[in-house]
């Protein structure tokens, strides 16, 4: 490579990094954007629960059954739900909340497969999201408790990132519950047979999440918890 090559090498390298440099600086804009849009419309709805799970469950599976079951339930003691947006147990909460007449939120996000609305959400409930950091801080924010029914990696970030904040005390401590003791067995044998024994976690951090199997079990955590606190956003 001769010098003259050399230099246009690195002038062309400069250009790139620059123009990098530039779409970072405008993409705070749009991430600005995507915050206000989510405390403006999420501030209004009231009490909520998040329902998460897999895209993949189809309707006639007993886990999408149970999410719409508890979603039902969830609006019949006075709270609304606020799911992924998307189909499998997103859509069965959209779902059982709209059948319960109540609140029913869809906090969507661009993704190159398998996402796209559900027909279940209230109109005006349904915000599109690219940032999926944004997202999660609208569910932990404006969500008084998860309810975690079997899922993906998805399922497991918004989980793992929820018990993160409450056991660092970042949040206030809200119900995090399990749905489905044959599927969440497994996983929490490991935390207190691995990371418990190991140190790495502490015996109480085992008490910031429930594990049930029924719709009624699920509900009786909540409303045994808000009969001590107040219901607010947690950050």
């Amino acid at each position: 490579m001769t010098n003259d090559d050399r230099k246009i090498r690195e002038k062309l390298q400069q250009k790139t990094w620059n123009e990098i440099k530039t779409n970072d600086s405008w993409a705070i804009f749009k991430i600005m954007a995507e915050f206000v849009e989510g405390y403006e419309t999420l501030s209004k709805i009231g009490p909520c629960v998040s329902i998460f799970g897999s895209a993949r469950t189809k309707p006639d599976h007993p886990y999408y059954i149970l999410a719409e079951e508890i979603a039902f339930k969830l609006t019949q003691n006075g709270y609304g739900v606020i799911t992924g947006g998307g189909p499998g147990i997103m859509e069965a909460g959209n779902k059982g909340a709209n059948r319960g007449k109540g609140i029913s939120v869809g906090l969507n996000i661009d993704l190159p497969f398998e996402q796209h609305n559900n027909p279940w959400i209230d109109a005006g409930k349904s915000l599109d999201f690219d940032y999926f950091f944004v997202r999660k801080v609208m569910f932990v924010k404006y969500s008084q408790g998860f309810i975690v029914m079997p899922g993906g990696f998805g399922t497991m970030d918004e989980l793992f990132e929820a018990i993160t904040l409450i056991q660092t005390h970042k949040i206030g401590r809200f119900p995090i519950i399990l749905v489905g003791k044959k599927f969440w067995g497994g996983l929490l044998d490991w935390i207190k047979n691995t990371l418990l024994e190991e140190g790495n976690i502490s015996e109480k951090d085992l008490n910031l999440f429930r594990l049930v199997d029924t719709a009624e079990e699920a509900i009786a955590h909540l409303n045994k918890f808000y009969s001590k606190y107040q219901l607010k956003p947690n950050f």
